[in-house]
């Protein structure tokens, strides 16, 4: 069995993490191992002090082609005892409680469990090779991280229904059409637009960072009157810490950076 630390590789620069699933072989399908490597690496990255952005891809092929199903058969309680369905799955509870906003670059398939893990991130860029597709229905199972939920805001409902109850593929350029993709890249660029994106992130301030990653996401779970309200409290709450005599330095950088584009 692989160790935790071979099947995810997390790299550190300037501030932005880059994690990589680690299974090329097996397309990187989610075992034991590869689930509870995810967990740890998020829930340690959660506490960290220097990065400020996380980038999530995966190596070979392809994103993550979901639940191994050959571990799963050679291992039927792994879902409920390892992995876990639903809000307190370990998986569930180390992505969506990490205060760092998750990037991800869709390389390859993202299938199912691993469709479900790109839509933990908080915007994803895919290259032209990418595919996303939901097929629990297929092999008849339910959505346990989200998807059933997430897909429907993300994509509209009815195109949620065609995905998950037809259980097709759909490419990098529809996925865009649709809301699910902010940006399709070359496979050759993928990782360089999508790191600079994330070094974007990481160079803003990082409370404000946190703190709006964190609203947007709370806020999203709400109806429009009483996001309205949350961000007034958080905001007043907010700017009783802010340091207004750095701003002036950062908006002069932001005006140096929009004079050179």
């Amino acid at each position: 069995m692989e160790s935790s630390m071979s099947v995810v590789t997390v790299e550190e620069r300037s501030g932005v993490a880059l994690v990589t699933l680690n299974r090329p072989e097996a397309n990187n399908a989610l075992n034991r191992a590869l689930s509870e490597a995810i967990t740890a690496t998020f829930t340690e990255l959660a506490s960290s002090t220097t990065v400020r952005a996380i980038v999530l891809t995966g190596a070979g092929r392809s994103f993550c082609a979901g639940v191994d199903l050959k571990a799963l058969s050679d291992e039927p309680e792994m879902l409920s005892t390892g992995m876990g369905l639903g809000p307190a799955s370990p998986i569930v509870v180390a992505l969506e409680q990490c205060p760092q906003p998750i990037i991800g670059a869709i390389n390859g398939a993202a299938v199912t469990g691993g469709f479900e893990l790109a839509l933990a991130c908080d915007y994803l860029f895919a290259s032209t090779e990418a595919r996303f597709a939901d097929t629990h229905a297929r092999v008849g199972i339910l959505p346990g991280w989200g998807l059933s939920q997430k897909l429907t805001r993300i994509i509209g409902i009815n195109r949620a229904r065609e995905m998950s109850l037809a259980g097709d593929f759909i490419d990098a350029h529809r996925a865009e059409a649709w809301g699910l993709v902010n940006r399709v890249c070359t496979p050759e660029n993928l990782m360089d637009e999508t790191l600079a994106s994330a070094a974007q992130v990481a160079d803003g301030d990082a409370n404000a960072v946190i703190a709006l990653k964190a609203l947007m996401n709370d806020g999203a779970k709400q109806n429009l009157g009483d996001a309205l309200m949350l961000e007034g409290e958080r905001g007043n709450a907010f700017a009783k810490n802010v340091d207004y005599s750095q701003m002036g330095e950062r908006l002069a950088a932001l005006r140096k950076r929009a004079a050179k584009k």
